[in-house]
């Protein structure tokens, strides 16, 4: 089928060529002047028509035309714009190298390359962050979060007070599709979530798609969030650090022979466990307790050939959280961390043909410890990759690019393991249902220029997973005794699932400003996070689709209307969407935490969300900024739960508002805030209180038919530059921020309180409210040799 599909996708796009005069192809790299570093996304267009071609994820490009005379034109956000005379009467290799404006600024007027993307592309719901646009926002404890930055854009809403964890279109934290050099993080929170596991120094790119997601992505139905590390300074060394309230960051890059390989380390530690060691003495209770995260990123690569190139990177991080009390002869210990490997080999088959080939291995887990007296408990859990893919972009003539390939992946799943001693004896239960999966999915997608106003991007993608053994399957009775059982060996095959995930969108250019798009995309995702709480929290637990539970299944439908203004100073959008989710999964009514198969307590059931967004983005001049607001509703139905009727989900946000404003005052002060409003979360709250054998009880009413407080929130910050000093050779910046500026009191949770006694007839329940922070100053220091 796909050979097929291949197939008539390649003569459609050979007969346009078909009668023409000679042509001849242009291709190369696309490089940032100062570093040498490829940028992705990068836009060669012919100048004075729409003909043109973005560079992919490493760079490269390929642009066929007839032969005669050109003016090419090579634009990228924060680079100066290059125009390039041409007389094409061979096949040419052309590198071109742009030069930031960061390097060229002598004034205070800020500016940005022409941006014509989000009219022009047939691509939809896609959002390219700025990372100096990251690192001047204000951020909680002066640590900047892309995460967080990506929860100020419409559509995309904050998983709570200084979470990471985020929501889009109404999807779960499960259904985002996150990965860092096309390794998946599973887990992309510190300190509980309220950092994210990405070191902003570190990274080079960042994209995120939510709507009319590509065929070569897949195994989710939300979103996807591409980040691409930063691949060292081929040309010279760089130092980049920063001194923060909480953290401190080190970053060093630079040449490994110049112009041929390059390097880049990156590491972030955080001391709160250094600076409360001084207050807890030896002789406390609770010495030995404490708190830290590290975070270490590297990256090498090597220019082999003129068509080959190797790249390996790798993340480790982790989140070690202790906590002792001596006088209650009480002590836990928290260890979870991810940690990724990727290798991958780009290669230059002939003009119009580039390949990439990756290896990857990832890996997540969770551990909990816990001791009292002589009883001890452990809880563990986690999920392990091993993945290979194969990618190609292909360019047959101006008007296609095609992409195409496959992967394969290899899972480990150990979603629950407890165990536990007290005295001599050892409580240890054959609990560890690890679980084994192959998933496997190949894709093509084509870029079609169909006219001048209509460009399609179409793409099918098939995918298959495939639960495989060492695994028993048991047989159990009402009541959960196990009757009888069957077991798979190595390799056999437990469960199957697999089918077709087409995708589509459709660009029409009403005129050069303007454009009106269209698109559909099916979904298929099969492994699951599954938890109790609102928040990715590291005790949620990932399992994979297995006989009881089936993958997700997600229809999306969006439109859009896109338009700029003033020489697209402004760009502005109008998107509105509505999904439809089968599949969809939550703990039972009254789970309590199950020492067997965890799978054994979900319930099954159906969603569906929509919503309008509204986007307006001003990218040049002094002042720049956006205004996102969403307006949503997501809903969910479960047989098992609220008595079979609907209820909104915990991802349910009717108003969701962020505006965000920067303003260069002077060549030494960039100001810059954020503003965000945001309805209230949807939450269950006890009825009714009675009491049972004298013990206070409550009884719950509808699920989610409560909302707490709506949040709102200001934070201001100010850069300071000084001016460089021709003999220096660091620079160096102040960060002051303001987390929360007015104290705003958003509400964490709630707890109820009791007050007086139930036999004197005084006792009194009241809902309390918890609010986690006030306002927040923070200053870092940042430094560049």
């Amino acid at each position: 089928m796909i050979r097929t599909v291949l197939f008539l996708w390649l003569v459609m796009g050979m007969c346009s060529a078909v009668n023409a005069q000679k042509k001849f192809t242009i291709n190369g790299y696309v490089r940032d002047s100062a570093s040498g570093e490829t940028l992705i996304g990068a836009n060669i267009t012919v100048g004075g028509e729409s003909r043109g071609v973005a560079t992919n994820n490493f760079g490269f490009y390929s642009l066929t035309l007839d032969s005669g005379h050109y003016s090419l034109l090579c634009s990228f956000v924060g680079y100066q714009r290059r125009q390039i005379e041409l007389a094409l009467d061979k096949n040419t290799e052309l590198n071109i190298d742009l030069t930031s404006y960061s390097s060229l600024i002598n004034n205070v007027t800020v500016t940005a390359s022409r941006r014509e993307s989000n009219v022009k592309t047939a691509q939809m719901g896609k959002i390219e962050l700025n990372i100096n646009t990251v690192k001047a926002l204000p951020a909680i404890f002066g640590e900047t979060d892309i995460l967080k930055t990506l929860q100020l854009m419409p559509g995309v809403r904050n998983a709570g007070e200084g979470n990471s964890g985020f929501y889009v279109r109404g999807g779960g934290p499960d259904q985002n599709l996150i990965m860092l050099d096309d390794a998946v993080v599973y887990n992309t929170g510190h300190l509980f979530g309220f950092f994210s596991v990405f070191n902003s120094d570190a990274i080079k790119s960042l994209s995120l798609i939510k709507g009319g997601m590509p065929a070569q992505y897949g195994g989710r139905l939300a979103s996807v969030i591409d980040i691409a590390m930063k691949e060292g300074n081929l040309n010279k060394t760089e130092v980049d650090a920063g001194i923060g309230l909480i953290a401190s960051r080190l970053s060093i890059q630079g040449p490994i022979k110049k112009q041929k390989s390059s390097f880049m380390i990156s590491a972030r530690r955080t001391y709160i466990d250094l600076l409360i060691s001084p207050f807890i003495t030896k002789s406390s209770s609770f010495h030995g307790s404490g708190y830290y995260f590290y975070d270490l990123n590297a990256k090498v690569n090597f220019k082999i050939s003129e068509k080959d190139r190797l790249y390996i990177s790798g993340y480790l991080g982790q989140d070690v959280f202790r906590y002792n009390n001596t006088k209650r002869s009480f002590s836990l210990k928290i260890p979870w961390g991810n940690s990724t490997a990727t290798v991958r080999w780009n290669h230059v088959f002939n003009r119009k043909m580039f390949a990439n080939l990756t290896a990857v291995y990832n890996d997540y887990k969770f551990d909990f410890t816990g001791s009292q007296n002589d009883f001890n408990i452990g809880l563990s859990s986690g999920i392990r990759d091993i993945n290979a893919k194969v990618d190609f972009d292909y360019y047959p003539v101006p008007a296609h690019k095609l992409k195409f390939g496959g992967q394969t992946t290899f899972h480990t799943f150990l979603p629950s393991v407890a165990s536990g001693s007290q005295d001599t004896t050892n409580f240890s239960p054959n609990n560890a249902v690890k679980k084994y999966a192959n998933e496997i999915a190949l894709y093509i997608q084509d870029d079609w220029e169909i006219t001048h106003k209509l460009q399609l991007n179409a793409g099918l993608r098939y995918s298959r997973f495939i639960q495989v053994g060492k695994y028993t399957q048991y047989k159990k009775d009402a009541d959960g005794n196990k009757l009888d059982s069957t077991f798979y060996g190595w390799g056999d095959v437990v469960k199957a699932y697999g089918g077709f995930e087409p995708r589509a969108t459709l660009r029409y250019a009403i005129n050069d400003e303007s454009s009106v798009k269209l698109g559909i995309t099916r979904n298929l995702q099969y492994i699951h996070l599954v938890t109790n709480a609102g928040t990715t929290l590291p005790t949620d637990i990932w399992v994979p689709s297995t006989v009881r539970v089936k993958p997700q299944i997600g229809w999306q439908y969006a439109a859009g209307y896109f338009r700029n203004f003033k020489n697209n100073m402004f760009e502005t959008s109008l998107e509105v969407y509505y999904k439809d989710m089968g599949n969809q999964i939550e703990y039972r009514e009254g789970y309590t935490q199950n020492i067997s198969d965890v799978e054994e307590d979900f319930v099954f059931g159906k969603g569906w969300a929509y919503g309008a967004e509204i986007f307006v983005n001003k990218v040049k001049g002094r002042f720049t900024g956006w205004v996102g607001y969403t307006l949503s509703w997501t809903w969910r139905k479960f047989t098992q739960l609220n008595d079979g009727n609907k209820f909104p989900s915990k991802y349910d946000r009717r108003h969701d508002l962020s505006v965000v404003a920067m303003y260069q005052l002077s060549k030494k002060w960039k100001l810059s805030s954020i503003f965000v409003f945001g309805t209230g979360n949807a939450t269950s709250l006890p009825e009714r209180f009675y009491f049972v054998d004298g013990v206070l009880t409550q009884e719950f009413g509808k699920i989610n038919a409560y909302r707490v407080q709506p949040y709102h929130r200001l934070d201001l910050s100010a850069t300071y530059t000084p001016v460089q000093k021709k003999k220096r050779k660091y620079t160096g910046s102040w960060v002051f921020s303001l987390y929360n500026a007015y104290s705003r009191l958003n509400p964490y949770f709630y707890f109820y309180d009791q007050e007086g006694g139930a036999t004197e007839g005084t006792l009194k329940v009241t809902p309390k409210k918890v609010a986690l922070f006030p306002i927040i100053p923070s200053v870092t220091w940042n430094v560049k040799f």
